[in-house]
């Protein structure tokens, strides 16, 4: 992953035209173009394939919902962001050192995938290789790698026996970049060093996904320099479901893969197309000691809540420390988020696509015909009124342009019965505390006779206006 779309273009520019080519690709793969769906004329025989067996391949993961993503190398050790090499133009014999200083505490990963549970995320997605070039796995292909180096021991089959232990699903990050490899830039414009490096990736990803069981996810990242057919994507992706019929993959390499990837944003893809958001916790992917710009509770929630309205997941990372401890910060805000999700998590997994436009204070999901109204404003009262003798305080949620009849509702957190009014334009409801009863956001479930949707916008020139002009 990269640190911005700054540092992505400051990589790019040192290599002019191809640079440019690059962060074209590089704009389809996620960061650019709608819900990051890659830019391709059509379907690669090889996506074909894997049509048949989309749904039932997908089907754990459309339910899940909610991921964690885990950066974590040799820049970790510098404690700086991931791009440090390039960014701060560090040589390549000076960042190897960096291997054997990289000596993290036996199983980290167990203390990750527990927090994971705790979130309650459901899978797990961790960089085997990042574009540093270093393998945190046991590979017999470069001795840059964690057995060999200063860790002596297989970082990734740690990782793997730590998210199985605690029911996640296993997904691992690979990089097709690669700063570290002789041939990893030359192969744009010398095609014995394309060979070579090619033979090379192709054969990194088959050792991953042979040796530690069945993996989950594939998770693809920067393709630069070579193009699909360059890297041989199809047939990258043919031994990727030789080797895990059951596996999915992203759509980094090229390809459309069976789902699309923005990046540090959330934006749905077209109805039928599975995505995911990305994002970091803070504004770094890899640990980074000065980067105190943590996202709340609230906000993670509420992004939470933004993927499974537009149907898709949400994969949050973090940045382990060298030793591979969780920075506390990270650990805090999951475990609020946890917290949350003990109660409301059946607001997000399985949920379905819908059409519910947000408000200023509340958020929506749903499941079949059960809308879920997130509130993150509690309203509370009006101060004002109150020195109004007939004025009774009353909690009050009101959505305009909800398009379904309402026939329930309660409070997720208390179970307590909510009464509502209802006409054509607004729906209303009503009698609740005064103080929220749940944090970061409380959760209304109300049953309907029919999908519920939601969209202000379009009724309010509908609205009566009480002879009252406005312009729309």
């Amino acid at each position: 992953m990269d640190w911005g779309e700054s540092t992505r273009r400051s990589f790019l520019k040192q290599f002019g035209a191809a640079g440019a080519m690059a962060l074209a690709a590089a704009h389809a793969e996620g960061m650019g173009l709608p819900g990051g769906q890659a830019a391709t004329a059509s379907e690669s025989a090889a996506d074909q394939k894997q049509d048949a067996t989309r749904a039932q391949r997908m089907e754990w993961w459309h339910q899940a919902r909610f991921g964690m993503f885990i950066h974590w190398g040799l820049y970790s050790v510098i404690g700086q962001h991931e791009w440090v090499k390039e960014q701060e133009g560090v040589p390549i014999p000076q960042y190897e050192i960096l291997a054997r200083h990289f000596k993290p505490k036996p199983n980290a990963a167990r203390d990750w995938a527990r927090l994971a549970r705790r979130a309650g995320q459901k899978y797990m997605v961790m960089t085997t290789k990042h574009h540093e070039g270093f393998c945190n796995f046991d590979t017999r292909l470069t001795d840059y790698n964690a057995v060999k180096q200063g860790p002596g021991r297989d970082l990734v089959r740690e990782y793997v026996e730590a998210a199985r232990a605690e029911g996640l699903r296993v997904g691992f990050y690979y990089s097709l970049m690669d700063w570290h490899h002789p041939d990893g830039a030359i192969c744009k414009t010398d095609e014995a060093a394309r060979r070579r490096f090619v033979d090379y990736t192709h054969g990194l990803i088959r050792e991953l996904l042979t040796n530690y069981g069945k993996i989950d996810i594939l998770w693809y990242d920067v393709s630069w320099p070579l193009t699909p057919e360059g890297w041989e994507s199809e047939k990258m992706n043919e031994m990727v479901f030789e080797l895990q019929p059951e596996i999915i993959v992203n759509n980094r390499n090229g390809l459309p893969g069976d789902f699309s990837t923005p990046e540090q944003h959330i934006e749905a893809a077209a109805v039928g197309r599975a995505w995911e958001s990305c994002m970091t916790l803070n504004n770094s992917w890899g640990f980074n000691r000065a980067d105190d710009a943590w996202k709340t509770p609230q906000v993670i929630v509420d992004n939470l809540a933004t993927c499974a309205r537009g149907g898709g997941n949400y994969l949050l990372n973090i940045g382990p420390m060298p030793d591979g401890s969780v920075p506390p910060a990270s650990v805090e805000v999951l475990e609020a988020v946890g917290r949350w999700m003990d109660t409301n998590g059946s607001t997000i997994y399985g949920t379905d696509r819908g059409q519910l436009v947000p408000n200023a204070s509340c958020n929506y999901t749903r499941k079949g015909n059960t809308l879920y109204v997130h509130v993150h404003g509690w309203p509370g009262h009006t101060p004002a009124a109150e020195w109004l003798d007939f004025y009774k305080p009353e909690v009050v949620v009101a959505i305009g342009g909800l398009k379904a009849k309402a026939l329930s509702a309660k409070i997720l957190k208390t179970g307590q019965k909510v009464e509502f009014t209802q006409d054509e334009f607004s729906f209303r409801l009503t009698g609740m505390p005064m103080e929220a009863p749940d944090t970061p956001a409380t959760v209304i479930a109300v049953e309907c006779d029919s999908e519920p949707t939601i969209d202000h916008s379009a009724e309010r020139p509908l609205w009566p206006r009480y002879k009252v002009g406005i312009s729309i």
